[in-house]
């Protein structure tokens, strides 16, 4: 059984080595999507930053304001990117011309699977942790008595949900080779419109804000700002975690499962050719 448990972390591993190779090769692109994301982060911090000038209005708390958006910019940044790696790895295997080798090499699809996520978080996090500091290193802000662990919890937790997500997402680019890659942007933008990502979810209209309870993002960020920006929620850090932890409970081995199926009807069908 031991020995069984190092050949799948071998494999797994094996996903994880060859998507970072994939960066090394694309390193340039790489530059610029962070140069982009810096960017982005900073445009929407220093709309905090301006609030008083752009409502004529003084006593204005920006520190507040540059805190509350940058949370929301850097968690939605996290979360997206964990999101883009699951769903679009059919689509990179597409593009890399090895789709065909991948599906029909002897590994496990959870193998396959849980490799791909450890690479999505590790290198997400130390994206967007950079990007955090790059955009910090701006303003003069407070973490003094922030829950940091409660912090890092959620976000754990918060992976898991949008892990599972992806892997759901991932399988319309598997059974719709021309548009599914574009389809899992559509999934993408309403997370980002429901979840409260730039303003609270109170502001939305009612059967907006019902949507956006079954969305992880929702409670990531919402607990996210609770542990970094106390006074904000009067909830416990955990009653954030544990909706978060039944979403990947349940998502997880549920896309997996779906997965699985899709694939056995695109190999039946003969979809796994690389143009679609």
């Amino acid at each position: 059984m031991i020995k069984g448990l190092q050949i799948e972390a071998r494999q797994s591993y094996a996903f994880v080595a060859r998507n970072f190779n994939l960066v090394k090769r694309y390193w340039g692109w790489e530059v610029v999507w962070l140069a982009y994301s810096i960017a982005n982060a900073l445009s929407v911090t220093f709309i905090g930053a301006g609030a008083g000038v752009i409502t004529g209005q003084t006593g204005i708390n920006t520190n507040f304001l540059i805190t509350y958006l940058l949370i929301g910019t850097l968690v939605w940044h996290f979360l997206s990117g964990i999101f883009n790696v699951i769903s679009e790895m059919i689509a990179w295997e597409r593009w890399e011309g090895t789709i065909e080798y991948t599906l029909m090499a002897p590994t496990r699809r959870y193998t396959q699977i849980f490799g791909q996520a450890a690479f999505a978080v590790v290198y997400i996090l130390l994206f967007t942790a950079t990007v955090g500091l790059v955009v910090a290193s701006f303003f003069d802000l407070d973490f003094s008595d922030a829950d940091l662990p409660g912090a890092v919890i959620i976000l754990l937790a918060g992976s898991l949900s949008f892990v599972g997500i992806g892997v759901v997402a991932s399988i319309l680019p598997l059974l719709y080779p021309e548009r599914g890659a574009q389809m899992t942007n559509i999934v993408q933008a309403l997370f980002l419109l429901v979840s409260g990502v730039y303003y609270p979810v109170s502001v939305l209209p009612e059967w907006l804000q019902t949507v956006s309870k079954i969305s992880p993002a929702t409670y990531v960020l919402a607990g996210m700002r609770a542990a970094l920006l106390p006074g904000t929620s009067d909830q416990s850090l955990m009653s954030y975690v544990w909706p978060l932890l039944l979403m990947g409970v349940v998502m997880l081995p549920l896309g997996i499962y779906l997965f699985q199926r899709a694939e056995r009807y695109t190999k039946r069908t003969g979809k796994l050719k690389r143009n679609g």
